[in-house]
């Protein structure tokens, strides 16, 4: 924002910053008061929700000619362009080689199993004792599940369209399958799990040392490895009978379609992602690889080893990606607070997986 300031001195920035806790309740309420900041950080399962409401701009005046056309349609919503990607992003696993290889625990591979997850996982257990895990929690995580129902060939629990796709016996393999992850020790007891807060080098598993591994995307593993440099290494999500985990933009930029700024808004958002300056100063952040392809290629020599990790899983990936789902309009809530909620109250035992699937698809009528 200063670099753009200093280029165009008429325009300048009043940034708000906020972690992914509490930002999308904060931006629905200022949407919902009509003041939307003119610039938006978006995500991909929101986009749905705040463009089918007319509440973001149309950006498809913009000048996205390299950036790959299959990254950019990922911003569309009914064919209009409402959200432009800064990068190219991938779901996989994270582990703690270092710990590992200490130990002499078998380290995963590419194209693991949940399985493999399971018999790496009693190993570790075998080997570090009572308060180290192998994995973390997932039970109440929507993502994890959705990437292991698209790994047993059953789709998007909600569909692009917004019609309920759970398969039930999927689900309850999930549930039943963490919850004998906690009787074995190779997952945390409830209330260690829910003490986990990403990136706080206290308060996350990984990093304090309890967990040896979590499902991430490519773009946080510089997050977790300044926190304990030459530690991670990255691998594929484990799968079922197919791959489930997909290619996603890192975070999007959009732009209020009431903004009295519009075309600046416009003209920041062009200038982001097209500027070769501009993404060297961004690639400190973890974004993830550029999405213009032109600036990929000026900036690759100033890649750092753990960027080419993160572009590693993002190519491999890309190999044989499960398709990307958008969101629908409306399910935000059932997937962030209602499957979280359930998920959580399995983990303590006040539901079993069969009584949570009953809550579940109950949930879901109010929303269908």
């Amino acid at each position: 924002m200063d670099m753009y300031t200093k280029l165009h001195p008429n325009v300048t920035f009043e940034p708000e910053f906020s972690g992914w806790d509490g930002y999308w309740d904060k931006l629905a309420s200022m949407t919902a008061a009509g003041n939307m900041p003119d610039i938006v950080q978006m995500d991909s399962y929101y986009l749905a929700d705040y463009a089918d409401k007319n509440q973001l701009a149309d950006l498809g005046s913009l000048n996205m000619a390299d950036v790959e056309p299959a990254l950019l349609d990922t911003g569309k919503y009914k064919d209009k362009l409402y959200a432009i990607p800064l990068g190219n992003n991938a779901l996989g696993f994270v582990y703690n080689k270092k710990l590992m290889v200490e130990s002499g625990i078998e380290l995963p591979q590419n194209g693991w199993t949940w399985e493999d997850v399971k018999r790496i996982g009693q190993e570790a257990k075998a080997k570090l004792g009572e308060d180290v895990y192998f994995t973390q929690d997932f039970t109440w995580q929507y993502m994890n599940y959705e990437a292991y129902q698209l790994s047993r060939g059953k789709g998007h629990p909600i569909t692009t369209d917004g019609i309920f796709n759970f398969d039930q016996q999927t689900f309850l393999d999930y549930m039943n399958m963490y919850e004998n992850f906690r009787k074995e020790g190779l997952a945390p007891p409830p209330d260690v799990s829910l003490a986990h807060k990403d990136f706080d080098p206290k308060f996350d598993l990984m990093a304090n040392g309890t967990a040896l591994s979590r499902f991430i995307y490519a773009v946080q593993i510089p997050s977790l490895e300044s926190l304990a440099p030459d530690t991670y290494e990255l691998v594929s999500h484990p799968k079922e009978e197919q791959n489930g985990a997909w290619l996603k933009p890192s975070m999007f930029w959009s732009a209020s379609a009431k903004s009295k700024h519009l075309e600046e808004a416009k003209a920041f958002i062009d200038w982001f992602v097209n500027d070769v300056q501009a993404n060297e100063v961004l690639m400190a952040g973890g974004r993830g690889a550029p999405s213009s392809t032109k600036v990929v290629e000026a900036l690759d020599a100033h890649f750092t080893p753990i960027d080419k990790k993160a572009n590693d899983l993002i190519n491999l990936v890309a190999q044989d990606p499960a398709p990307f789902n958008p969101g629908a309009p409306g399910w935000a809530s059932f997937r962030d607070k209602d499957f979280k909620d359930i998920g959580e109250q399995i983990m303590f035992g006040e539901l079993t997986p069969e009584k949570a699937w009953d809550l579940l698809v109950s949930k879901a009528k109010s929303y269908q």
